[in-house]
């Protein structure tokens, strides 16, 4: 059995891969996990192309959504991304917080936090910062950020109820988040769930849509809302890399899904006599 530290390295490895690679490759496959799909198309990814402060040197095809397109950022606000890669979804902030707000990217590869600096540099942008850390233990202090954006990452992260208390704490009161990710509707296969690649490439990690909701409300958070949903559809060419013919027949027969949602929530403006959930008794 894998342990959370030997994910999270097997996940930082493969997304330190993926920062050398171009869009085109990673785009082709499950969350940019490699060259495992024969359709060349994206399977997950939406299309940054028309959003202000896109830049395509920063967009490596790895999301699942588009959630600085829903996260309400005002000029002046402090954004933080998680799993902030080359940089994308920082850049698309920035066009938002304008010269006057700030934006802190968050990510654990090496390798992309210099490509995020180096597309940042590029732009001669002096408000956007990149960041080595693990986003279950955030190099931030409390109650910093306006709002908080993610683009499938948290699936990733073995400890979701970790990330959603850290979030909780970097938000000042009344700030919100808006995180695109990928949840299951029914149960997946295990021969998907188990498969190091498959984790990598953004299913294996992935928790019940239920469950993931649930743990945004157990953390404190408030006015949560499903803002976008969408079904993914991974080609049989990948599928079969996993499951026999007759798994996949099942599978496909039955009523299991693998969603990309759009979540937005808030910190409550009124903090109660304890500083976070769970700390009174």
């Amino acid at each position: 059995m894998e342990t959370t530290e030997n994910l999270k390295e097997m996940v930082k490895q493969k997304y330190s891969e993926i920062a050398l690679q171009d869009k085109e490759t990673n785009a082709s496959s499950c969350c940019g996990a490699g060259g495992c799909s024969t359709e060349v198309y994206n399977i997950m990814n939406d299309d940054y192309t028309n959003l202000k402060g896109y830049n395509p040197d920063a967009d490596l095809g790895l999301g699942c959504g588009l959630p600085t397109q829903f996260a309400k950022i005002k000029k002046g606000d402090t954004v933080v991304d998680l799993g902030s890669g080359a940089g994308n979804d920082c850049f698309v902030a920035r066009a938002e917080t304008g010269e006057t707000g700030k934006v802190i990217g968050i990510d654990f590869a090496l390798p992309m936090l210099e490509k995020a600096r180096a597309n940042a540099d590029k732009l001669g942008f002096n408000n956007v910062e990149f960041r080595q850390g693990d986003i279950e233990k955030m190099p931030l202090t409390s109650n910093v950020a306006d709002v908080v954006v993610s683009n499938c990452v948290l699936n990733l992260v073995p400890d979701k109820d970790a990330v959603f208390k850290e979030i909780f704490r970097v938000l000042k009161p009344g700030g919100h988040f808006s995180i695109s990710d990928v949840v299951l509707v029914g149960a997946l296969p295990q021969k998907l769930r188990k498969d190091a690649e498959m984790y990598a490439g953004c299913v294996s990690g992935a928790v019940q849509k239920e469950v993931y909701m649930e743990l945004i409300a157990a953390n404190g958070f408030k006015n949560i809302t499903l803002q976008k949903e969408k079904a993914i559809v991974i080609p049989d060419d990948i599928l079969k890399n996993y499951l026999t013919e007759q798994e996949l027949r099942d599978y496909k027969a039955g009523n299991t899904g693998i969603h990309s949602i759009t979540v937005y929530a808030e910190k409550p403006k009124e903090q109660e006599a304890c500083c976070a959930p769970g700390c009174c008794s």
